[in-house]
């Protein structure tokens, strides 16, 4: 195996009460960062993370320092951090036991970006169903004020920083980061037009910086450590490590940290094989379930930005969702349909009226009524959406079936005359039955 696990982020996540500040301050040189950050120029400490070239764990991977730089002058009135912790896309759970398990260290994050961009409140926004989660954020916040990280005054730098932490109330949409500013604002959740963009008017009308928790999470390290240590791990182009998500067919499905240009066959290896070794892999998505789908043919593709991108997907969030052969591919694309048509906020008629029709059209075949148009309808459909919709999330919607049509035409032909139920019996891919009830 040519690559190795780094755990950086995920280091303490089996350690003794791991979320707390002492476990935190004991065991990852906790604050260390922000101590030696508030000792530099704001402008190094920008520079730092340009030349790291730590790409944007959201999704995107656009450069977090060149998105830092894109800031106005300041003007001496208020500028904004906001962290989008709405993580809500099907097989996308990474930030998620991030928080859950080491909090300290985004909001460590989130200290030294605000201070390096000039702003005194920063917002986490965080998807509202996960309680549990804006507890623990919640409690992280009162001990690093109890400690003096956050406050007036922070380690007697003069440097004054409030964080609060705000509860979404579950819209997709809302991961979209304008949608994102819109409900932090107290309005409906609803992508802007842009230009202007954030970096120019966002929370409040002011600059702002919007950022995914992984991405400010690895912030400390590269203050505390240097651009170089986090350059020396990943690829030329994609730098740093990563965590990956893996889910579905695999005998031990986690989270796993390791270095950019890292693949799948190697974590696949990592995660003890296949469910079951009889079954061959059939399709898996590189970057959640809004990328286009990889096959068996794409198990030693980098999965870094640039070459995930070349081989035709998109690296995304490293939502590794891995299906064998016992899944039908018309009912797996067909349900994460139903997700972009219900999510779907309706604000632009190619998002709202393509992802019904595409959904029901997906139905039909499912369940063995599509018709002889059926494949090219969708085809158009999702070309009509491609590039025309208001944001991101109409071009999501479309990826999964353009790509599964390329690599599973045959299986879309199929609905036409048999159900998928018949084709792949859905008892023999779940991940919780038995062998009994697999075998009936």
């Amino acid at each position: 195996m040519s690559t190795t696990l780094t755990p950086i982020l995920t280091k303490t996540w089996g350690e003794d009460r791991s979320w707390t500040l002492e476990s935190y301050e004991r065991t990852q040189q906790g604050y260390q960062g922000l101590r030696a950050a508030l000792g530099r120029e704001r402008d190094d400490l920008v520079q730092a993370l340009k030349d790291s070239g730590l790409r944007g764990r959201g999704g995107a991977g656009f450069p977090t320092g060149m998105k830092w730089g894109f800031l106005p002058p300041d003007d001496g009135k208020p500028r904004y951090l906001v962290v989008n912790a709405d993580e809500s896309e099907p097989g996308t759970c990474k930030d998620i036991p991030l928080m859950m398990a080491n909090p300290q260290v985004l909001i460590e994050g989130v200290a030294i970006t605000s201070f390096a961009i000039r702003c005194n409140h920063a917002f986490i926004y965080l998807r509202g169903e996960v309680a549990h989660v804006y507890r623990r954020l919640l409690r992280a916040v009162e001990e690093a004020y109890a400690a003096g990280h956050l406050g007036k005054n922070i380690h007697g730098s003069g440097f004054d920083l409030d964080v609060t932490v705000h509860a979404g109330a579950g819209a997709y949409i809302c991961g979209e980061e304008t949608a994102l500013l819109d409900s932090l604002e107290g309005r409906r959740g609803q992508p802007r037009l842009k230009p202007p963009f954030p970096a120019v008017a966002g929370l409040y009308s002011r600059p702002t910086v919007v950022n995914n928790v992984e991405s400010i999470a690895s912030v400390p390290g590269i203050a505390l450590h240097g651009a170089d240590w986090f350059g020396s791990m990943g690829t030329e182009k994609s730098k740093g490590f990563g965590i990956f998500s893996l889910s579905g067919h695999v005998k031990r499905p986690g989270q796993y940290e390791a270095p950019m240009g890292i693949t799948l066959r190697e974590l696949i290896d990592m995660a003890g094989g296949m469910r079951d070794p009889e079954k061959a892999l059939k399709f898996w998505t590189p970057g959640g379930s809004s990328t286009p789908i990889f096959t068996a043919e794409h198990l030693d593709v980098p999965l870094d930005f640039d070459s995930v991108a070349s081989a035709g997907s998109m690296l995304g969030t490293r939502a590794l969702q891995i299906f064998d052969e016992t899944v039908s591919v018309v009912r797996a694309v067909s349900r994460w349909t139903d997700f972009y048509m219900h999510e779907s906020c309706g604000k632009c008629t190619p998002c709202r009226e393509g992802t019904w029709w595409l959904s029901q059209i997906l139905h039909r075949i499912e369940a063995g009524q599509g018709l002889q148009e059926d494949i090219d309808k969708l085809l158009d459909i999702c070309d009509n959406i491609l590039g025309r919709a208001f944001c991101a999330l109409g071009d999501g919607a479309t990826s999964p079936i353009t790509s599964a049509i390329q690599y599973f035409r045959e299986e879309f032909e199929a609905g036409m005359h048999t159900p998928a139920a018949e084709l792949f019996p859905p008892a023999a891919s779940t991940l919780f039955g038995s062998k009994e009830s697999v075998s009936a």
